[in-house]
């Protein structure tokens, strides 16, 4: 294989490594996390105070009286609130753990002359200074709309802690409030109010002092995160896009996922002589990148390098999805990260694509069957397309996704129809014997994006659904069939994951083991489609290109999963547009767009 890196004949497998230990700030964090526990049980719940675990709640920061449980309170949820970004050797909650320790410890002393508790916040500031230069991590990238989810979240969990609050001195309690009046009363104390529940003695000053600072803390965040300065996602720069197509131009045959790169949604890191490149985008913590480095073989390390510094920089958890046999050898090489087998691609040879013989005559029968209910297709580069034309077919593309949210991620460009991407094909089904509707006679669509000179990759398939079945085969086929045409000998069709776990277990002899994964994976095929993409790529008798998903742990892949389904749009925590708004705006395109063919016309 050219290129400078030898292929092996075994494919990448999981790396057996011992247990890696704990870091600093790992250990911190959970400490944190422990303590802060602590704290909010010492604050809220009078038994714990009380308890044989007295002499061990003594010694965290507040324990009696009204300002001590509100205090304990306090700074059992600030610490809380930081023990992650501790984990994360954040430089930020190092500092604000700085700041609160030693006001704990001189709270600790002020309100209760407690000598032990005061050493016991110094003791976990020690390995905070000592080893603060491994607390260096830069922060994410994050927007205004994180004061807004901290607001909703920290608010739920305030109302939920209040009414435990409330709750926990039912001794002390003056009759038997309702828990519409214990929930009043938690509102009006979050705000420094009284409320309708009373108790006997200084409970009710316990209680409002403890209300107050939850809402002290709700607010002080909310406001905190609302004016702290931006740092929003990085994107794809006009230079990085123009070198990336360069890299593209010279290397784009390697990889079929190469074009996806250019997403305008990504991050980009160059090697140092700007040969080679690795495309990112960061989702929860998590580094994602997909697919190889663009560019020269021989410089990828250097590009895998710089990814890696950066994951380093901002502590961000590093991880590759569907990255190719020989991309995996270099990613597992290079930075001792380990390798899984996440599916196949579905690659057509050109040369040997026919609709004869048995096995594709489902698919004959499908296609020759919706030819002549008067439907025809039509294959052009993006190039060939009118502006009005292309107009029309980004509006119903959008029209027909049948989500909120774009999907895809490391096999979807996120675009169609960009002047930058002339070289894309687009292959539509009409049916031209019937009233135009509401995009003509449009009734299906498939994008494919360049894959090097020679090949192309499918990016996106939508269609009317009231259109007949079968137009995504029809389609499909047209493209292969038009392919020559274009000087394309190969298309890789859509990514199954866990292929070969579904075709094995559905062989005679399987084990029982095999036979319950691959349960499993049917099962989940009724949300992700897994073994329904797996049956329609099969239909078109392609090669299995398998890919993979490289990570540094096993504890992360749980992380890095529910990552990858963020950015692949099967999960979505971003606040959506009203559903009204998102009709208004779709009616003004499609008026817009109709005036502007209008006036082409009468050009």
């Amino acid at each position: 294989m050219s290129g400078g890196v030898p292929r092996r004949s075994s494919r990448v497998r999981q790396i057996v490594r011992g247990p890696r230990p704990e870091s600093v700030p790992a250990l911190v964090g959970r400490a944190c996390a422990l303590v802060g526990l602590l704290d909010v049980a010492a604050g809220v719940f009078p038994r714990f105070r009380h308890s044989r675990m007295h002499t061990f709640a003594e010694v965290l920061p507040g324990s009696f009286g009204p300002f001590a449980a509100a205090l304990s309170l306090s700074a059992g949820v600030l610490l809380l609130l930081l023990a992650h970004g501790l984990k994360r050797a954040k430089r930020r909650a190092w500092r604000a753990a700085v700041v609160l320790l030693p006001a704990g410890a001189v709270a600790q002393f002020v309100y209760r002359h407690s000598i032990v508790g005061a050493l016991i916040s110094v003791a976990l500031l020690v390995p905070l200074l000592v080893h603060r230069d491994q607390f260096a991590a830069l922060p994410d990238p994050r927007s205004r709309w994180r004061a807004l989810a901290n607001f909703v979240l920290m608010g739920a969990g305030s109302l939920g802690l209040g009414l435990v609050i409330v709750s926990v001195h039912p001794n002390r309690m003056i009759g038997d409030p309702s828990l519409a009046d214990r929930i009043t009363h938690v509102l009006y104390g979050l705000f420094g109010f009284e409320g309708p529940v009373d108790y006997q003695g200084n409970t009710s000053w316990t209680v409002a002092f403890s209300l107050g600072a939850l809402g002290w803390i709700t607010a002080v965040t909310t406001i905190y995160l609302a004016f702290r300065p931006e740092h929003p996602a990085a994107q794809l720069t006009e230079e990085d896009e123009t070198r990336l197509r360069a890299l593209l131009d010279k290397h784009g045959r390697r990889d079929s996922l190469g074009h996806f790169a250019l997403r305008r949604d990504k991050a980009v890191v160059f090697s140092p002589s700007g040969k080679a490149a690795v495309t990112y985008r960061v989702v929860s913590g998590v580094m994602l990148a997909s697919g190889d480095p663009i560019g020269d073989v021989e410089a990828w390390p250097g590009a895998i390098e710089r990814f890696m510094d950066e994951a380093k920089a901002h502590s961000w958890t590093p991880a590759v999805m569907g990255c190719s046999e020989t991309g995996g050898e270099v990613w597992t090489r290079e930075t001792g990260l380990d390798a899984l087998e996440l599916g196949d691609e579905a690659v057509v040879d050109v040369a040997d694509f026919s609709l004869a013989g048995r096995a594709m005559r489902n698919v004959r029968q499908m296609v020759k069957r919706i030819e002549r209910a008067g439907y025809e297709t039509r294959v052009r580069r993006v190039a060939d397309l009118g502006e009005a034309e292309l107009e029309r077919i980004r509006l119903a593309a959008e029209d027909w996704r049948g989500t909120d949210t774009e999907r895809g991620f490391s096999m979807a460009l996120g675009r169609v129809g960009d002047a930058a991407d002339a070289d894309c094909l687009i292959a539509t089904a009409h049916k031209t014997d019937e009233a135009p509707g509401e995009y003509g006679d449009l009734k299906a669509i498939l994008h494919f994006v360049p894959w090097g000179p020679d090949g192309a990759s499918l990016d996106l398939m939508r269609r009317d659904r009231s259109a007949d079945p079968g137009m995504n085969e029809l389609l499909i086929v047209a493209a292969l069939q038009a392919a020559p045409k274009f000087g394309i000998t190969r298309v890789s069709l859509n990514f199954a994951m866990f292929r070969s776990a579904l075709a094995r277990g559905e062989k005679i002899g399987a084990g029982p083991v095999l036979r319950a994964w691959r349960g499993l994976l049917v099962f989940l095929s009724r949300w992700f489609q897994i073994e329904s993409l797996y049956k329609f790529n099969a239909k078109f008798q392609p090669r299995w290109e398998p890919r993979f998903v490289v990570y540094r742990a096993s504890g992360d892949l749980p992380r890095i999963g529910f990552a990858a389904m963020q950015a692949e749009g099967f999960v979505n925590l971003a606040l959506p547009l009203p559903r009204f708004l998102r009709r208004r705006s779709k009616a003004a395109r499609v008026c817009a767009h109709t005036v502007a063919e209008r006036d082409v016309r009468a050009a």
